[in-house]
């Protein structure tokens, strides 16, 4: 009985985190205000687990994206030095979102393509400054950016080190560390 007592209480303290992280509200059009993320020591361990959230505009869409817990610099072929989530996945930005963290544009459809990246409370880096990241707000999540760039995944990434979506519509393309656009090299 002790032992059922135990393991029920475990179960609420693990899940109220994540309930009241998804507690929140949003107007949908871009405009809630952001929040710093608070980057932890670089290269330690995160004992976050993953979860998947979705973060659409509206509900019109069904993005959904793992939660990210760490972002690192890694040089790609043909692209540069990019920033690439805790799983390897290159990371992107849209040049229709301004450089401003209270404003994105993708939305509904374009979040089953383009996934925004849904962070928790702190972010680990490596190779990437820390004072650039931030958050915005979708729906009550908080979407990564990058010196003011909200961050996405390219779904037709399948794999880490790829970086499908770059130059995508000429409008999409892979984050270096400093919040620029990747350079083709090649």
């Amino acid at each position: 009985m002790i032992l059922r007592r135990i393991v029920l209480s475990l179960a609420v303290g693990l899940a109220a985190p994540l309930l009241l992280g998804a507690c929140g509200s949003s107007n949908g059009d871009g405009s809630d205000s952001a929040a710093p993320v608070t980057p932890a020591a670089s290269d330690s361990a995160v004992s976050a687990p993953a979860t998947s959230a979705a973060a659409d505009s509206g509900g019109s869409g069904t993005g959904s994206s793992a939660l990210t817990t760490g972002v690192a610099a890694e040089a790609l072929n043909g692209v540069g030095t990019v920033v690439a989530d805790d799983k390897g996945m290159t990371l992107y930005r849209y040049d229709k979102d301004e450089s401003d963290p209270s404003k994105w544009t993708c939305s509904g459809a374009c979040t089953k393509t383009w996934l925004p990246v849904i962070v928790g409370d702190s972010v680990q880096t490596s190779g990437v400054e820390k004072n650039l990241l931030g958050t915005v707000h979708r729906n009550g999540m908080k979407q990564l950016t990058l010196a003011g760039w909200p961050l996405y995944r390219y779904s037709g990434d399948t794999g880490a080190e790829q970086a499908n979506g770059q130059g995508k519509d000429a409008q999409w393309y892979a984050v270096a560390p400093s919040g620029q656009k990747a350079a083709q090299t090649g």
